[in-house]
């Protein structure tokens, strides 16, 4: 409709530029919305407001113009001109009974469109180190990412989605020497375990499976393995340089060989472990890329080169630093160490040179909200090599805070206390998990109320939706029980005989979706397809509670059940689109 609505205008414009009633060097911008009250008409637009500065006209003489340019449409009932210039549309019941047949028609399909014209976009989200179970802030990232591809997609982006393996640095480290300790104590040596060390009960799974794989083979005296390392914290030392040594001597004392054979696994051990907790969350990928890989490729030395012959890096005290103030960044950057070491920001560098290189039109990130300050860095770096850093796009996502029984639910990543994404799904399940991350904008707060997504209420939003779709399908049950049958091409022949408010509100709540749908994707805002859903599903229930579907009339039978059919439809659409079913019985 809104489309539709925007060309008769765009054709409008051109016809009086083409007579010379208007200049031909206009920039012209056709916004076109619906209206606060359907008593103004069902659309409005201010374009008459926009052209009159330029065309030195009065802006409702601009209006009176276009409207009388105005092609004819089966669409439009009648057009008024409202305020200073404001071109209001009142459309004709046909144009949203057309709304349900193109619903009936399209299926799966109805509301997406190919506004991104198969343009490449990579998606790339969650994408945590590989040192631990994904946690429900993790969550978070998951769904919102997983859903902005989705809604991407359906409006005809070409999207690859992507999840950027840590599997190289400082903290892939420290996970393998926190299960060489956990080693250590199955082969029966005592000490305290490091203060900055993993600490999760998964650590020790995977020292008892390196244990089984390798037997004694690995075991060093704990005596020997401390000897010179600095003092943790507890002890009064610092607990960087602590594990630090202890990473160091396990380096030293395995050789490379052990050393890769502990890292290893617990790499793949984890990895394995977020991939499949991601694939049961119904969050899949297209590929998996290695941070090593960058290395290993020479990526990272080429991204380096192009900066040091753009004289955008410069060394000090044998270390390689990235001219990062001259792009408003509050100090340069390390990315080579004085010990030849590349750092994070490096291979990060090379990654999104990379990610460009592979010929994306635009490149979204999403990342923690604690990130904020990474974002101008890694676009500095972009535009330093050349790259145009327009093209990524950084949606930054707030950790979720649980609630169970009004109480906070206390989590620390490094001491093992925390609740993972896979103790939610089990607790909530995947539906509700899926919906309530995505009720908010990404960079709000979220409080996630764990009794409220188990409830079976109209106050769980996932379950007032879903239970929409079961109710109509359980309609469908009781009219086969009744005898009854259902025709569709004659319900879409008589849907002028809805006349009822509920009827209407719901035609007309149809006929937004494709706009919400749009909406929601290039704004990468998931939440208004989920509130939208929930206004659908609330509209449907009053409609189910003040009317019968099952009347003995077949005309208007058949006309309500292909309204409430084409509901269903959109409610399934919708939820698919968010990562959650639709079932059909509750």
């Amino acid at each position: 409709m809104k489309h539709h609505l925007e060309q008769l205008v765009a054709s409008a414009i051109a016809s009086l530029q083409a007579s010379g009633e208007l200049p031909n060097d206009l920039k012209i911008n056709i916004q076109i919305d619906r209206t606060k009250d359907r008593q103004h008409g069902d659309f409005a637009c201010s374009v008459a407001l926009m052209l009159a500065k330029p065309a030195k006209r009065k802006p409702r003489d601009i209006a009176d113009a276009i409207v009388g340019a105005l092609g004819s449409s089966d669409q439009v009932d009648k057009v008024e001109i409202a305020g200073p210039g404001f071109i209001n549309f009142f459309l004709t019941p046909s144009a949203y009974h057309a709304v349900v047949g193109d619903v009936m028609e399209k299926g799966d399909r109805f509301g997406r469109s190919d506004v991104g014209a198969g343009k490449p976009v990579q998606v790339e989200f969650v994408s945590a180190n590989p040192t631990g179970p994904l946690h429900v802030g993790h969550g978070r990232g998951a769904a919102y990412g997983a859903t902005v591809a989705n809604l991407l997609e359906a409006i005809g982006y070409n999207i690859h989605r992507e999840y950027y393996v840590n599997d190289a640095g400082r903290q892939m480290d420290i996970l393998a020497a926190s299960v060489w300790l956990r080693y250590l104590s199955q082969c029966g040596e005592s000490f305290i375990f490091p203060s900055n060390g993993y600490k999760g009960d998964y650590v020790i799974d995977i020292a008892e499976a390196l244990h089984k794989i390798h037997g004694d083979k690995l075991h060093h005296a704990a005596a020997e393995v401390f000897d010179g390392v600095p003092a943790d914290e507890p002890e009064g030392g610092d607990k960087e340089l602590h594990i630090d040594g202890l990473v160091n001597k396990a380096k030293q004392l395995l050789g490379d060989e052990g050393y890769r054979a502990v890292f290893n696994l617990g790499l793949n051990t984890v990895l394995s472990d977020i991939r499949e907790d991601l694939e049961e969350f119904n969050v899949v990928y297209d590929e998996w890329y290695s941070e090593r890989s960058l290395t290993d490729s020479g990526a990272v030395e080429k991204a380096i080169e192009r900066l040091k012959s753009s004289n955008h890096l410069y060394q000090k005290e044998g270390a390689w630093w990235f001219k990062s103030t001259d792009f408003g960044d509050e100090k340069d950057r390390v990315v080579v160490r004085e010990n030849g070491q590349i750092t994070y920001f490096a291979s990060d560098i090379a990654y999104h040179m990379d990610k460009l290189e592979r010929g994306y039109d635009r490149v979204i990130d999403v990342w923690g909200a604690d990130h904020h300050g990474y974002v101008p860095r890694v676009k500095a770096a972009l535009e330093a090599l050349g790259d145009d850093p327009s093209k990524l796009d950084v949606l930054l996502v707030q950790f979720a805070i649980l609630y169970r029984g009004g109480e906070r639910i206390q989590m620390s990543t490094r001491s093992g206390s925390f609740v993972t994404l896979r103790e939610l799904r089990e607790e909530v399940g995947n539906d509700a998990a899926r919906f309530f991350y995505v009720l908010r904008r990404c960079e709000q707060h979220m409080d996630f109320d764990l009794d409220l997504a188990k409830s079976q209420s109209s106050d769980n939003p996932v379950y007032y939706i879903q239970y929409a779709h079961a109710r109509v399908c359980s309609v469908f049950r009781q009219m086969a029980e009744k005898g009854f049958s259902h025709d569709a091409a004659h319900g879409l022949a008589n849907l002028h005989l809805l006349h009822e408010q509920h009827e209407q509100s719901l035609l007309v709540s149809l006929s937004r979706y494709p706009e919400i749908l749009e909406t929601a994707a290039l704004n990468h805002e998931p939440h208004q397809l989920a509130h939208y859903l929930r206004d659908l599903a609330n509209e449907f229930h009053t409609y189910y509670n003040a009317h019968q579907f099952l009347v003995d009339e077949t005309k208007l039978r058949d006309a309500r059940l292909t309204l409430i059919l084409a509901v269903k439809q959109v409610i399934k659409n919708g939820l698919q689109l968010l990562g959650v079913s639709a079932p059909e019985a509750m």
